[in-house]
């Protein structure tokens, strides 16, 4: 049904003869929920592109540190980063939950773990990842484009006018001017020592000490491995089956299914607007994963 909160093949509900016996005697499998998150991390998203932020992760993640009997919740990690803010809200809402319910957050790296998503993954008391996932990147980044001839050759000009005379900073209409650009590397400087500050507080004395390690670089989960950004290598199944024993079931938090997905009716303008919305982000959305090759 919509909205449940664990898949169908969690632990069955115990009989009535069950409960009357002391739970300690009862064989029970170990559930460990288990939440995905996949995508690009961003405040907002439609529900034709799949985003990661606080608002759209929160409720999962409520759901999975609710179970009382899960001794840990597994956190499953496929994105390219993005927001730097969203990747961090999210790091401190998985951290806040583990303190306050007391439990072991194992995050699984798929074909992606970059950026703000390896900052979502520090999360983690302990990160896995696949030989071939890609790892680290741990930089900042800001792109653009300049269109100063442009508009020149198609005879527009353009007509900016601001109360403040750094309103209109690195306007792509107009000339790059080296004192903005000074500004915005500032700027980034600001945010990368929070994103190393926040890698070392998490990995500490694991991390190598590699010259390369906090410039932006990104590595296979084999090189991760030796580099001390992940712990060890494999698949989520058979690390929570190495840890909790072979019956280990694992509980996928499933979002609950918007209009769209039901197809109720009434979904035809918010499939319109939400197919706008995608294909203006789909070619940044691209270029964000084809910057680690995939």
């Amino acid at each position: 049904m919509p909205g449940d909160t664990f898949s169908r093949k969690a632990a069955p509900l115990p009989n009535p003869i069950a409960r009357l016996i002391p739970k300690r005697f009862r064989k029970t499998d170990t559930v460990i929920p288990v939440v995905r998150l996949n995508g690009v991390i961003m405040a907002g998203g439609s529900p034709l592109r799949s985003s990661i932020n606080l608002a759209s992760v929160a409720p999962l993640l409520e759901k999975a540190f609710a179970h009382k009997d899960a001794p840990a919740v597994a956190i499953s990690v496929n994105s390219p980063g993005g927001s730097p803010v969203q990747s961090r809200l999210v790091f401190q809402r998985i951290r806040d939950l583990a303190e306050e319910k007391n439990k072991r957050v194992i995050v699984a790296c798929e074909d992606l773990a970059a950026s703000g998503g390896y900052m979502i993954a520090c999360a983690g008391d302990e990160i896995v990842a696949d030989p071939s996932s890609v790892v680290g990147s741990i930089g900042v980044v800001s792109g653009g484009f300049g269109f100063v001839d442009l508009i020149g050759k198609l005879g527009i000009e353009r007509r900016v006018h601001t109360a403040g005379q750094n309103k209109a900073t690195l306007d792509p209409f107009r000339p790059e001017r080296p004192e903005d650009v000074e500004h915005l590397k500032a700027l980034q400087l600001d945010v990368h020592r929070t994103f190393i500050d926040l890698v070392q507080s998490r990995r500490g004395a694991k991390l190598a000490d590699h010259p390369d390690l906090f410039t932006g670089l990104f590595w296979s989960g084999t090189r991760g491995l030796d580099l001390g950004l992940v712990d060890r290598l494999g698949d989520l199944r058979t690390v929570l089956r190495e840890t909790y024993g072979p019956k280990v079931k694992l509980a996928v938090i499933q979002p609950k299914r918007g209009i769209l997905a039901r197809g109720r009716g009434g979904a035809a303008a918010s499939f319109a607007s939400a197919a706008v919305e995608a294909a203006f982000s789909a070619a940044e959305e691209r270029a964000l994963w084809a910057r680690y090759g995939l």
